[in-house]
């Protein structure tokens, strides 16, 4: 047991509330600390797509033509849907928007998101009313059960990033928390940013067999033949998981499942691969019992191969038979039907299977049809006789007949790229003896992703699925909002250093960084390294620097942080060098009894999601602290 300080303060919170904010798709979940082995995943709300069973609501915001939030979620999209054209395109209406923190390189708090109709709103601005919506929805079903109101300051939240993120968009995401109001800058405990697949990972160690579908097992599973076990075996899941969909409350027993016992401590490791909408997370841990406390052994990879790829496919096929001039018109001119459109693709999406045999229709919204021949002066199915597309045909009632083989295709280009991912990851010195490999996220559900990465690594490792497995990191996450300390080592993603003068070097150091100050040689703007990129680094470790001031006399001193992607890093003028903190120390106020050679401590506290440093003066014992920060520098 730690010791009583500790439970003091995780005392304060009564619930933990996680969020998954989804490229596609985002939900919550919660678990109060007195019943810690309760889960409970949020109600369903209205909507709901035929074909698409999901306990998630759509990532969409709507904003009123004042830029005021409106709605959010199946809400959002089907008001937005039933405006009047002439309406609808005052209305600012977001999808799709998490991407996007992904693919800036100089993300900052003014970075804009475009809405549907073309105008700019701050990104900031869209993530905090998407974060308010989902403190307020949970805050109100808490309330409802407990019947008294349930106050913000009794919970602990819990928001999942991407592990590949880089840090400047995992700040950004603490950020748009504050401005919702889930936690300040000076109460920052009561966020806690976790990363995706850590929080799968979690989730899977708890996992029993009866809870997952083992892909590789040759022998029956829970009575099933291996040749029917992906098709049966995940319909009678499926079967499982619906009669139990009213309850919502998963028990998560207080145990490393049964499926660890065979992973030998110290050399056997397992992968989780979370394939969402947006990105493909790759992580490599290793266990160590008996606690099964969790280490990083591999710096988390990955890549935008999320199933908006398949997406992206689908619309090039239809700029391909219809043109990308009239397709770029159709979803500016008609966004309604155009989401429309992708509704249909997505449900079809969902029945993409290996195996499958007949064609899948896809209907076409009737302005499609109507738009297309006033564009072009000739109808949608001539336009299908005439493009060269094979496999894509016109069926009388009205909808694009694809055969199975042009469906698979779609999937084709990211399927490869996660697969040829993966293999890379497989190849790396520091990734061997793989157990298990997880598929986690909604994209994992698509039968051609497990059957690609059965095929490709089934004879490498056992390839698992936990049969919930779009909650999968919901339910993780909770579990790490319950007990944070439960990852134990994790890999540094960057090199962090401070830039300090040192005594000249002739030879050593090059000419352009001498610098002569008061008849002192210099080399001017060194990196001293704190910690390199991909070194393990243990929770809450701290690395610590000492250093004088260049001049006795200096009333202030300045240390500057700096961070890089590459691992032997000599100046803080290199390539790839960005400057992520300032601490500003005040040396005045000592007196005659301080030595002439003053000592300045520099700490960097490391492991946690988020990174502190701080210096401390230590004749007069005054001390700074700041937080690394990626937008502001």
């Amino acid at each position: 047991k730690d010791s009583d300080a500790d439970d003091a303060v995780e005392q304060l919170f009564l619930v933990v509330v996680a969020i998954d904010f989804g490229t596609t798709s985002s939900g919550y979940a919660y678990s109060f600390t007195k019943e810690p082995e309760c889960i409970h995943v949020m109600r369903r709300w209205e909507g709901g797509d035929p074909g698409v069973s999901n306990q998630k609501t759509p990532t969409t915001i709507l904003l009123t033509p004042e830029r005021k939030f409106h709605s959010f979620g199946y809400a959002a999209r089907d008001f937005y849907h039933d405006l009047d054209p002439t309406e609808s395109k005052h209305w600012l209406y977001f999808e799709k928007f998490k991407m996007k923190l992904h693919t800036t390189g100089n993300l900052t708090m003014e970075t804009d998101l475009t809405a549907a109709n073309g105008k700019k709103v701050k990104a900031l601005e869209i993530f905090a009313y998407a974060l308010q919506f989902f403190k307020e929805q949970a805050l109100k079903e808490l309330s409802d059960q407990g019947g008294s109101d349930f106050e913000n300051t009794e919970v602990r939240w819990v928001i999942t990033v991407p592990a590949i993120w880089k840090q400047p968009a995992k700040q950004f995401m603490r950020q748009a928390a504050y401005k919702a109001g889930m936690a300040s800058p000076e109460n920052p405990e009561q966020l806690i940013i976790a990363l995706e697949p850590e929080a799968a990972s979690i989730y899977c160690r708890k996992l029993r067999l009866h809870q997952m579908i083992d892909l590789s097992s040759r022998a029956p599973v829970n009575g099933y033949s291996p040749s029917d076990t992906i098709g049966t075996g995940f319909t009678q899941a499926k079967e499982h998981i619906r009669r139990n969909r009213q309850s919502r409350t998963f028990l998560v027993e207080n145990v490393i499942g049964e499926i660890w016992s065979e992973l030998e401590e110290g050399s056997d490791r397992y992968i989780v691969v979370d394939s969402g909408g947006g990105t493909v997370d790759i992580t490599v841990h290793q266990i160590r019992l008996p606690e099964g406390h969790l280490k990083e052994l591999y710096k988390a990879t990955g890549g935008p191969y999320g199933s908006l790829g398949v997406d992206y496919e689908f619309e090039k096929l239809l700029c391909k038979i219809f043109g990308e001039d009239f397709i770029e018109q159709f979803k500016i001119k008609r966004p309604a039907a155009w989401v429309d459109l992708m509704i249909a693709f997505e449900s079809r999406k969902r029945a993409a299977a290996p195996d499958r045999t007949n064609p899948l229709n896809i209907t076409l919204p009737f302005s499609f049809i109507d738009y297309y021949k006033k564009f072009r002066g000739h109808s949608v199915e001539h336009a299908l006789r005439k493009s060269n597309v094979d496999f894509v045909k016109w069926s009388s009632q009205g909808m694009l007949r694809m055969s199975p083989d042009a469906m698979n295709a779609l999937f084709k280009p990211t399927i490869d790229q996660i697969v040829q991912h993966l293999s890379d990851v497989f190849d790396k010195p520091e990734v061997t003896n793989v157990k298990f490999l997880f598929l986690v996220g909604g994209f994992a559900e698509s039968p051609l992703l497990q059957q690609a990465v059965q095929c490709a690594f089934g004879s490498r490792c056992r390839v698992i699925i936990p049969q919930d497995v779009g909650l999968t990191i919901l339910k993780g996450a909770v579990l790490f909002g319950l007990d944070p300390a439960v990852i134990k080592v994790r890999r540094s993603p960057l090199t962090y250093g401070v830039g300090v003068l040192n005594r000249f070097v002739e030879g050593k150091h090059p000419p352009e960084k001498l610098l002569i100050k008061d008849g002192t040689r210099w080399c001017t703007d060194v990196f001293d390294k704190f910690i390199s990129a991909d070194q393990s680094v243990a929770l809450g470790e701290t690395v610590t620097r000492s250093y004088t001031p260049a001049k006795p006399s200096q009333l202030v001193i300045v240390i500057n942080i700096y961070s890089s992607e590459q691992d032997n890093v000599s100046f803080i003028t290199e390539a790839g060098v960005k400057k992520c903190g300032t601490l500003r120390l005040d040396l005045t106020g000592t007196d005659a009894s301080v030595p002439n050679r003053r000592e300045i401590k520099t700490l960097m506290q490391f492991g946690d999601t988020e990174i502190k440093a701080m210096a401390i003066d230590v004749a007069t014992s005054k001390s700074v602290k700041v937080g690394i920060d990626f937008l502001n520098y």
